[in-house]
This record gives structure tokens, sequence and C-alpha cells, in this order.
């Protein structure tokens, strides 16, 4: 697991001439920082400021992870904590669409986007992605089986309201699951690039930008592979934290590795 990692690494730190050896070497000769140096005179260069693509990341992880939250947690614990007709249709539209991959959806996506008038705008990244169904289903799986009823049900004997009970009660001890839907959802907003929602530049996210560089031939091998290991840099970093949290919550949801 940890190869493909380290050899990204070592290949961020290889001359050109190391990268292209027959056989591959996987620890470096002559390490060198040059790549990084050449990857930062490069974004210099691009069409709007670096920091404005870092900024777009940032904020379309930060508000899309929130609301991805936010949005899984109400609706699971109401799926997992209310009972009304249709409860059981509903949850089973939800696994049913675990199924599908979002290739599928791309189409439906853009046209209902673009009748709110959302393409070319921060909505068309971040709205989307509050309505994961796998942080839904996994965020109800551990409701069931981490919340007692009775603990509820003593809260509203007590007179504790819904959103008081969700808030102080529901939240704290589902605290491992919402953990591990910010990893996940982290990691898919984080690496978001290129797409046909948004064509400003000044829109455009971070591994759009880095993307570019990877297109610039030969001659940038070695600076991709420098924007590859910062693009890995946050999602690691954010997985290495929380990893006993990923582990303890994909046991409650009966999920495997």
């Amino acid at each position: 697991m940890m190869m493909p990692l380290v050899y990204a690494i070592s290949n961020s730190i290889k001359p050109l001439e190391e990268i292209w050896y027959f056989p591959p070497r996987f620890l470096v000769n002559n390490p060198t920082l040059d790549n990084f140096r050449d990857l930062m005179v490069v974004m210099s260069d691009s069409w709007v400021p670096f920091s404005r693509y870092v900024f777009n990341t940032f904020f379309i992880t930060a508000v899309g992870t929130f609301g991805h939250v936010v949005l899984a947690s109400l609706c699971a614990y109401v799926l997992s904590k209310h009972k009304f007709p249709g409860q059981g249709l509903m949850f089973s539209m939800v696994v049913l669409s675990l199924m599908f991959s979002g290739v599928v959806t791309q189409i439906p996506n853009f046209i209902i986007i673009s009748s709110l008038g959302w393409i070319d705008s921060y909505q068309a990244l971040i709205v989307p992605a509050f309505a994961s169904s796998l942080g839904l289903y996994l965020m109800k799986q551990f409701m069931d089986q981490m919340i007692p009823d009775a603990v509820l049900e003593s809260a509203r004997m007590d007179g504790a309201s819904e959103w008081h009970i969700f808030w102080k009660i529901v939240m704290p001890m589902v605290k491992p699951a919402w953990l591990t839907l910010i990893i996940f959802s982290i990691q898919g907003l984080w690496g978001i690039g290129a797409n046909h929602f948004i064509q400003s530049e000044e829109l455009k996210t971070l591994n759009y930008a880095l993307s570019q560089i990877l297109a610039g031939g030969i001659a940038r091998t070695g600076t991709g592979s420098a924007a590859a290991v910062l693009m890995m840099i946050v999602p690691i970093i954010v997985f290495i934290v929380s990893q006993s949290k990923i582990i303890e919550t994909m046991s409650a949801s009966g999920m495997k590795e």
C-alpha cells in the first residue's frame, strides 16, 4: 500500500534523467528540489494567481464537506430514529443508488444544474456534494447500532427538542462516523479537477491547474511528480489523523475495507 506513495515522493526529488532510467530505480541517487522550484515558476505564470486556485479548492472542500456531514446526519437521524410511511422504501432507494457510478448521473446532474442557472459557479460543485448516498448510508447504519432508542426517549420525556437531541446527544455519540464522513468528503472534493460545470479560469481548482503541468510533456515529468505529491499531502494527513475512527465506523456499519 505504501509503495506507490513512496515511489511518487521519490520521483518528485529525482533529477529528470533519473526518472527515465530503465529499468526504473526506486531509490534516488542525487536528490534535488529542482522539481518543486520549477513547479513554483510554472504556477507563477498561470492565467490567474496561484493563490486563487488554492482558495477555490479549500473553499469548495470546506463548504462541501460541512454541508455533506450535516445533511447526511440529519437524514440518517430521521431514517434511523423516526418511524413514517415509506421509511423502508426510502432507505432501499439509498442503498440501490450505491450501485451506480457517478458517471451514470453526469447528464441528469448537468441538466438540473443548468436549469438552476448554476453553471460556472461554486454551487455547481458544492451542492451536489451535499447529497452523497454513501454518507447517508454510513451515518444511518452507525446510528442504528450505536444509539439506543431508550436514550432518545428519556431526553424527550425531559422536554428536550428534536434539535437539542440531535446536536447534543446524537452527534457526539456518532463522532467516529462523521469524522469518517469528513475524510471521505475531503478526499472526493479535494481531487476535483477539470469538469463541464466550470469554464471560468478564476473558479477552477488546484487539481485542474496542476493537471495543466502534466500536459506539458516529458520535460515537465519531474514537475508533475512534485505537483502530485503536493496534492496528496492534505488527504494523507487527514487520513493518518483519523484512521482509527474510519476502522471503528466501518466495523459498526458492516462495510469491509
